[in-house]
């Protein structure tokens, strides 16, 4: 499958330079404006492949191809810098008025029903969704007089800089030799850590609707009968655009017991659905309320860690940092939480999952554990548009925590939801300069967001050769998109004195459910894999899935068995050639955000640039 974007064009707004610069005009310039800026990414927060990471081209690649054209416009305009900041000032205050944000929704909607980005029902529930929210982020980011008239003319009028470089400052304290960890003893403890992440419960999942409709997730009432020569959504869920029933979440959960037992459970989030266009606080509430009492159902005393998902919000994707105040804040969303999972999280937890979405505990003495808000990371954050410089001062904190376990010999265990190597850049790149400095603390990293099966491996800075860390990426329990239920447990170093709590292997499990689906069956949960077992490895070590990726580029079998379980069994139909093979085998390499480097000696130099172009991929390639 591919993205759904928007194609590259002028907008015939820009045309009526010759109408007198009223009220109404200075309206439709600023549209004009926002729409050329933000409304590519706007909608694809709500067409199918939305859900999945990374679009093709991200803010700032669109922002420099756009950047000369705008420039040009404004000037054949004779534009000056104060007039122009007049203008945009004037553009502020009117884009606010509910009359002025319902014009701005109501063109929207026109541009996703010209374009066909969605069906008609669709654009409207998104826009109307999204509309306040993106006036206020534009208002106050790429509309401000400052930012606008700077982009527009230059830096003598004003300071653009939405996504800029920026980096965070590390303790002066020397950072010690590496000391890779030692093996564990024959027969020393071991921890069995499940991990669970992308549910998507479907509240409204239809078993006989139709899993090819029109909008952008079928399987639900809603979606109408399929034809009579395909077959309807199945009972357990089905391969296709669809998430999950409640009930396939409850035969996961009561189903857990061959794979355990647990001593704790790492759950990255994405809760509710993908019916992004059309969902409400309410409805987000009901979907954390509903899977937190079933896990709490079903673990009973196991501990669970909790991470917040990019969808747990509505609009999808909307993180505001916590500066932003009143009823485009967050606090409704983590106050929220914060009761719900009161009884596994200590009260230094609560307080700044109340704040930021993010948290730091000790699940055992010698182990801490941090959760990442990954959101303020996303590239599909559009509150970031407002000021993308370590949002929150979580990255602050996070070194914060790391120091302090450095010094009392602790190591750490971070989880989050998104990738780091799916990050804007420059947070991406400060997380990954984190890493390195503590790379003798950092013991595990924990993510999910992509619903397939793979990992990203951290270089050193100083050659980007030698593997001093690895993030594993678990593959989702939904379906979204044609994949089958899943989940994953990690076995740990255990609690011991000296422990270096690393991850000694992981196995993941699966519902086939073409065998579930079948007359008269039931669900079997089962073990894909072992990855130690499956693909030969000495230990589960940053070098080894470093060496795994160089022995997939000359392996093509080795390939095709990782090509298959990174779809958790049931790969796309059409074959991985060469070009996909690279882009794949690069991003397993890639935990630094637009960084082509990483992928130097796995990719012949007059493919690198090909590669680097097919990533940012969609789910499939």
């Amino acid at each position: 499958m591919s993205y759904h974007g928007v194609p590259p064009g002028q907008s015939h707004l820009w045309s009526n330079r010759e109408q007198g610069p009223d009220r109404l005009g200075r309206l439709w310039m600023a549209l004009g404006l926002t729409l050329a800026l933000a409304l590519p990414n706007s909608l694809i927060l709500w067409v199918p492949a939305g859900a999945h990471p990374l679009p093709a081209q991200g803010y700032p690649a669109r922002l420099n191809r756009i950047e000369p054209q705008l420039r040009n416009t404004f000037r054949w305009w004779n534009l000056t810098c104060p007039v122009c900041k007049g203008l945009f000032s004037v553009i502020d205050l009117g884009l606010k008025q509910e009359s002025n944000v319902a014009r701005v929704g109501s063109i929207a909607i026109k541009f996703c029903n010209l374009l066909k980005i969605a069906p008609p029902a669709v654009c409207q529930s998104a826009v109307q969704l999204f509309e306040g929210d993106m006036v206020e982020v534009w208002t106050r980011s790429v509309l401000s007089p400052s930012e606008a008239c700077g982009l527009l003319l230059g830096p003598t009028c004003g300071h653009w800089d939405v996504f800029s470089s920026w980096n965070i400052s590390l303790p002066a304290v020397p950072k010690p030799p590496p000391q890779p960890p030692s093996p564990p003893a024959p027969g020393a403890p071991v921890k069995r850590v499940l991990f669970l992440t992308d549910l998507h419960w479907d509240h409204d999942y239809l078993e006989g609707s139709d899993p090819d409709c029109v909008d952008p997730l079928c399987c639900r009432k809603g979606s109408g009968l399929p034809p009579a020569s395909r077959s309807g959504a199945g009972y357990w869920g089905e391969y296709s655009k669809c998430d999950l029933p409640l009930r396939t979440l409850e035969s996961l959960l009561s189903g857990l017991g061959p794979a355990g037992p647990f001593d704790m459970v790492y759950w990255t989030g994405d809760i509710p659905a993908h019916d992004v266009w059309q969902q409400s606080r309410q409805d987000q509430l009901r979907a954390l309320a509903t899977i937190t009492a079933l896990v709490r159902k079903f673990l009973g005393p196991i501990p669970v860690y909790p991470a917040v998902g990019n969808h747990e919000s509505t609009p999808v994707n909307s993180f505001p940092p916590p500066f932003i105040k009143g009823n485009h804040s967050s606090h409704w969303l983590y106050e929220a939480m914060a009761k719900a999972w009161e009884p596994w999280l200590p009260t230094e937890a609560l307080h700044t999952l109340r704040i930021g979405g993010f948290y730091a505990l000790s699940p055992y003495p010698g182990l801490r554990l941090i959760s990442l808000n990954m959101n303020f990371c996303s590239r599909e954050n559009f509150w970031l548009l407002i000021n993308s410089t370590d949002p929150a001062g979580q990255l602050e904190w996070l070194v914060g925590e790391l120091q302090a376990a450095e010094d009392r010999g602790d190591k750490v265990h971070i989880i989050g939801h998104i990738p780091p190597g799916h990050c804007l850049k420059s947070w991406s790149w400060n997380y990954y300069r984190i890493v390195a400095r503590y790379e003798n603390t950092l013991a595990g990293q924990f993510f999910g967001h992509t619903h397939v099966d793979e990992f990203e491996v951290f270089y050193d800075e100083e050659t980007l050769s030698r593997p001093l860390a690895v993030a594993f990426l678990a593959p989702s329990a939904t379906t979204y998109i044609g994949l089958n239920p899943g989940y994953r447990v990690y076995q740990i170093d255990g609690d011991y004195l000296g422990s270096s709590h690393v991850v000694l292997d992981h196995e993941t499990f699966i519902l086939n459910l073409t065998q579930a689906n079948a007359p008269g069956a039931s669900p079997h949960w089962q073990r894909l894999y072992r990855a130690r077992e499956t693909y030969g490895l000495p230990n589960a070590l940053p070098a080894a899935w470093h060496n795994l990726v160089y022995r997939m580029r000359g392996d093509t079998r080795l390939f095709q068995t990782f090509w298959f379980l990174y779809h958790k069994g049931h790969p796309p139909s059409e074959p991985c050639g060469q070009p996909c093979r690279l882009t794949i085998l690069c991003a397993q390499l890639s935990a630094r955000a637009d960084s082509p480097a990483l992928c130097r000696h796995l990719v012949p130099e007059e493919s690198l640039q090909d590669v680097h172009n097919l990533w940012p991929r969609p789910l499939f390639c």
